[in-house]
């Protein structure tokens, strides 16, 4: 068992300076820039920020995930595939985990974070 979270850890560390390392940076962006256009819709309609609705507001849960994986799923799958031809060209073999665990990391938790903090921005500015 712990051999494995040791393959897991430098396989994960290996990502960076590997074969097709420029998506660590193209798949966050694109991320981000959905989040930013999901925030400034949210900033206007004046819903409250992303991440604190979904556990703050059952009633609303199911319809902002469901937003959510709209504006999201594409980056998430593709972040998928990319890694899956990363760990074939670099490591002649497919592990699952590793590929749902970068696809999480680069598309998941950037848009989680800045949909939130842009309509706080947004908010603010509409504000004063």
């Amino acid at each position: 068992m712990e051999d494995q979270f040791i393959r897991l850890y430098e396989n994960l560390i290996s990502r960076v300076s590997g074969p097709l390392h420029f998506r660590l940076l193209l798949q966050p962006l694109m991320a981000t820039l959905f989040a930013a256009q999901a925030g400034l819709k949210d900033a206007r309609e004046g819903r409250p920020a992303y991440f604190w609705a979904l556990f703050s507001d059952p009633e609303q849960r199911k319809e902002l995930l469901q937003q959510g994986w709209k504006a999201v799923g594409k980056v998430f799958v593709i972040a998928i595939i990319i890694d899956a031809v990363y760990q074939v060209i670099a490591l002649r073999w497919i592990y699952p985990l590793e590929a749902l665990i970068v696809a999480s990391v680069l598309a998941i938790f950037p848009y989680l974070l800045f949909r939130g903090l842009v309509n706080r921005i947004a908010r603010l500015d509409w504000k004063e």
